[in-house]
């Protein structure tokens, strides 16, 4: 009946066929109405969940998703998006309202990254595990999904000997070869090439199934998405809407417009009540009485006032200092080693990276960037010379060189060095790492959490060489632009490895080592 009425309040007061604000609106009323026909395959419905009573992670969520559709779960780092993952494969329960999974539906998920404890298994075993019971011939399947993620790997090869893209291929095609009806993908993109991002935009498209997507990805969602499911960090519950981001942001802005106008006019209607109540109030007698209806009717109008969504918040803008003293040749590349088909090959070159200067390291998934970069970063690195004395800042894309057992403020307070306390959480303050985040392990953040106390070791490291492998990895694309200019900007040696042609254009290139060239 509520979808009905609805119909009919659009229909016969808001109908404007030119408007596209107004015709996503009719689409959102069609999209719920096919809900209530019992066309969902999964429904929230007024769930809470969250580690505190009085300030839960979620609140009273309402969602719903129809078979067959491709929608996009879009929010703030931490937010609480894989958490609802975690809820509909039953990992979590929530602590009050109902999620319900369509009879007989089967759910399948891409985590962002491999489980740790998972990292020495064999390909085989690993795909074994995605099972709950022994299946028989399973290595013809394992070869069908790897060749649906472009990845050709032996059976018994160990699952942490692949590089970061690698890795997410295979992660993928962990939750393919379930051949789920609902498929839940947690940031898909993050270490894949461009090459590894069309094929996963491709079969997505091509994607008969459910598919519940997370990703800061704007422009990889808007080539697939029907809808959004918009996680508000602020007040806790999801707002759905229809069409892909762009349309989102466009049917957010002109609410936002509306309710503008409608509260500007509300404060003026409520001013004027007040200035009537206390020009009454001071006649006395009877004037009293109407003085107390003018402020009645000031409380109505305070209450019919619209709160407007709050943006997520961005990073401050930071610098990352350089260390002092160093000049000159920081680095000097002579030769490296790629590897193809688990083959390793030694190559020459003749790259000085100077204080200031920028190094892009270039190359497909799996030939052994972050290979090099982790070399280089323990000293083992043949061909590679770094100036004595040269402190370096590594931003590793699985953050294994951060001690997940750690606090958050433990691990600030060990690269904080000579920093008072009050310094570094001002620091940790401008990445959105509040007093609450402080106390916390860093193992039971989110990954987009984990990039921003990687960014804030940096800053407060003051590395005379920085290293970046894939720093835009599970980070809201907010936040990117901030982080851009800061790398721009950063006056020491740096190396980088990104695959988000848009994040490398923004920051200043002097060197470019492609390893398969």
């Amino acid at each position: 009946m509520e979808v009905l009425e609805g119909f009919k309040i659009l229909l016969l007061n808001d109908y404007n066929p030119n408007n596209k604000i107004t015709l996503c609106r009719l689409y959102f009323i069609i999209y719920i109405f096919k809900i209530t026909m019992n066309e969902s395959i999964l429904k929230f419905k007024k769930v809470t969940y969250g580690y505190e009573e009085d300030n839960p992670l979620l609140k009273e969520v309402d969602f719903s998703i129809l078979r067959g559709k491709k929608i996009t779960l879009m929010g703030q780092n931490g937010a609480g998006k894989s958490t609802i993952f975690a809820l509909i494969t039953k990992e979590l329960s929530p602590d009050s309202g109902s999620i319900n999974v369509e009879n007989n539906v089967s759910v399948a998920l891409a985590r962002q990254v491999i489980p740790r404890d998972q990292l020495n298994l064999t390909i085989k075993e690993f795909f074994e595990k995605c099972f709950k019971e022994k299946v028989y011939d399973i290595d013809p399947k394992i070869d069908e999904v790897l060749e649906i993620v472009n990845l050709e790997a032996e059976h018994d090869r160990i699952i942490k000997s692949f590089s970061g893209g690698q890795q997410a291929r295979i992660l993928l095609a962990s939750a393919l070869i379930q051949d789920p009806d609902l498929l839940l993908l947690d940031e898909p993109t993050n270490n894949l090439d461009k090459e590894g991002i069309e094929r996963l935009k491709k079969f997505l498209i091509a994607y008969p199934k459910t598919c519940l997507v997370i990703s800061h990805d704007a422009d990889f969602l808007n080539s697939f998405t029907d809808g959004v499911l918009y996680l508000d960090v602020f007040t806790r519950k999801v707002e759905q809407f229809v069409g892909d981001y762009f349309d989102v942001q466009e049917q957010t802005s002109v609410h936002q417009d509306k309710v503008n106008k409608k509260n500007v006019q509300l404060s003026k209607l409520i001013q004027e009540k007040r200035d009537r109540a206390n020009f009454f109030a001071h006649k006395g007698g009877k004037m009293r009485i109407l003085a107390k209806r003018m402020r009645e009717k000031a409380s109505i109008a305070e209450s019919e006032k619209e709160e407007l969504r709050r943006e997520d918040k961005t990073i401050h803008s930071f610098a990352i200092p350089p260390q002092e003293g160093l000049s000159g040749v920081i680095i000097h590349i002579t030769k490296f080693k790629t590897i193809k088909k688990q083959k390793a090959s030694e190559r020459k070159t003749d790259i000085e990276i100077r204080r200031g200067e920028h190094l892009l390291l270039k190359g497909p998934n799996g030939i052994g960037k972050s290979t090099l970069l982790e070399s280089i970063v323990n000293g083992t690195a043949d061909g590679v010379k770094i100036t004595e004395g040269t402190k370096v800042g590594y931003y590793r894309q699985d953050f294994s060189n951060l001690n997940f057992e750690e606090t958050v403020y433990q691990s600030l307070s060990r690269s904080a060095g000579e920093e008072t306390e009050q310094n570094m959480r001002n620091v940790a303050a401008g990445f959105l790492i509040n007093g609450d985040i402080m106390g916390e392990k860093i193992g039971d953040l989110s990954e987009g959490q984990k990039g921003l106390i990687s960014f804030t070791k940096l800053v407060l490291e003051k590395p005379g060489l920085l290293i970046l492998d894939e720093p835009t990895n599970h980070i809201n694309f907010r936040h990117i632009p901030v982080i851009a200019e800061a790398l721009n900007k950063y006056t020491g040696a740096m190396i980088l490895v990104s695959h988000v042609p848009d994040f490398v254009h923004k920051i200043k290139i002097d060197h470019t080592l492609d390893l398969e060239k």
